[in-house]
């Protein structure tokens, strides 16, 4: 089969299309034909090891491999249909069509063809929804369901700013933040003060003209998505029991994580964490989908063969949304 391999740490130039071997789906698997993937953050920086603070480098590269990635092919997230089932899956037969991630067991997305267990983070894609853009709801949408319902509890009435909130990330946050009740402030640039908008959020604030940590308002939850901020910068923006969020802690965010958790600052809290990943939740994102409540947003498409020029794209940081690949 066709996949885009990655065997050395580097810059986009690194990945090659190879031709590898099919995986055969073990008694607890199922074998899913790739119809479509995407690029992320995480491809990026699993594909360049550069990560987002300097402490995760040692930590990260002996779980992806210290002198070159130990798991060649790329790709969390996909969306496709079952080619064939192992004899112990009864949940799954050949023709469905599915989307999964594959972030808790190992990328392999960026192939025609790749091996799922029966008890992971798959679910059946929404009806009526292309493969396009079912690839590109599990890793944005869970992640943003993880920290919008789980960490902070976002709920009816409450002031939630979502700061990169026209990433992959951060319109899932925005619209899982209203749909629990929430009004919804995005902060992103000028040039998608409009797409943020589209998605639901009452206001957006353009980041490179205002900075809200400047006015009087306050927030009851503050996510930071794209580590753009701080909590020592906002704090102030927070109302009392206010909750701060970010996806990629620092080792000075942990160490105030742990101060505020002892002493209290107003009773303000900081938040971080891998994100959950649970096919139940795939299924809440699915009817969430279907009843359409949310959506996927899609900024540029790309075939498998253009694998280089998509991580090239996302690598800018100036993607809307999702980039997907085709397969």
């Amino acid at each position: 089969m066709k996949a885009a391999v990655c065997t050395k740490y580097g810059p986009p130039d690194v990945l090659r299309l190879q031709e590898v071997a099919k995986p055969v789906p073990k008694e607890s698997e199922i074998l899913v034909k790739v119809h479509a993937t995407s690029v992320t953050q995480a491809d990026v920086i699993n594909r360049s090891s550069k990560f987002p603070h300097s402490w995760m480098w040692p930590l990260a590269r002996i779980s992806l491999g210290f002198k070159k990635p130990r798991k060649e092919i790329l790709g969390f997230e996909l969306a496709g249909e079952v080619e064939s089932v192992g004899k112990g899956v009864k949940s799954y037969k050949k023709g469905d069509r599915v989307f999964a991630s594959t972030y808790e067991f190992g990328f392999g997305c960026y192939a025609e063809y790749v091996c799922l267990p029966k008890t992971g983070t798959v679910a059946k894609m929404p009806n009526n929804m292309p493969y396009e853009e079912a690839a590109a709801v599990p890793l944005g949408g869970l992640t943003a369901l993880s920290f919008v319902r789980d960490r902070a509890h976002v709920q009816k009435g409450q002031r939630v700013l979502i700061y990169g909130a026209s990433g992959s990330v951060g319109t899932y946050a925005v619209q899982l933040a209203k749909y629990y009740g929430a009004e919804v402030t995005g902060v992103c640039s000028s040039f998608n003060l409009e797409l943020v908008t589209s998605i639901g959020a009452d206001k957006v604030i353009d980041y490179t003209i205002e900075d809200f940590t400047k006015s009087d308002e306050e927030y009851d939850v503050i996510f930071d998505v794209v580590n753009k901020i701080s909590f020592s910068t906002c704090k102030k923006s927070l109302k009392k029991g206010g909750i701060y969020l970010v996806t990629f802690p620092s080792i000075l965010f942990l160490l105030q994580m742990l101060w505020t958790s002892i002493i209290g600052i107003g009773h303000k809290r900081l938040m971080s964490g891998e994100a959950s990943e649970k096919a139940e939740d795939l299924y809440f994102l699915k009817e969430l989908i279907e009843t359409k409540k949310i959506k996927p947003v899609i900024d540029r498409t790309y075939p498998l063969e253009q694998i280089v020029e998509a991580h090239r794209y996302v690598e800018t940081g100036h993607k809307r949304g999702n980039v997907v690949i085709t397969i």
